[in-house]
């Protein structure tokens, strides 16, 4: 169990530098804003979770909702440790709800990572 929460974190990890790279990369080079791409980020942070708690499930087989839930909940535990030692800042109340909607995309996605991947075998 502990080894597919980590698959499904490390993902939204890997997922999260990509697109921060991306991201970088169109506001350095084009004449993007970061207002400009909000809605964009906002998607892509969704999808990064949804997709690592359905790695979670698919990989650990059983209890999608337990595995997706404890990859969002590692993840949100990750960025607000990040944030209070680096930034010596708590969460405020839009990142409390951002957060709380990032745990329950990954319990979806670990649910449906589990019945994808066919779930515990009976007998």
């Amino acid at each position: 169990m502990g080894g597919a929460v980590l698959y499904g974190t490390t993902t939204i990890f890997v997922i999260a530098i990509a697109a921060s790279l991306l991201f970088s990369l169109l506001l350095r080079f084009t004449e993007l804003t970061e207002s400009s791409i909000t809605l964009f980020v906002t998607i892509v942070s969704f999808l990064s979770l949804f997709v690592g708690g359905f790695m979670s499930g698919g990989k650990g087989k059983t209890k999608g909702w337990v595995l997706g839930g404890s990859t969002g909940l590692i993840y949100t535990l990750v960025i607000f440790l990040f944030q209070y030692l680096g930034y010596d800042s708590l969460f405020s109340m839009e990142q409390l709800i951002y957060h709380g909607c990032y745990i329950l995309t990954a319990m979806m996605g670990g649910i449906l990572g589990v019945n994808m991947s066919g779930g515990p075998r009976e007998g």
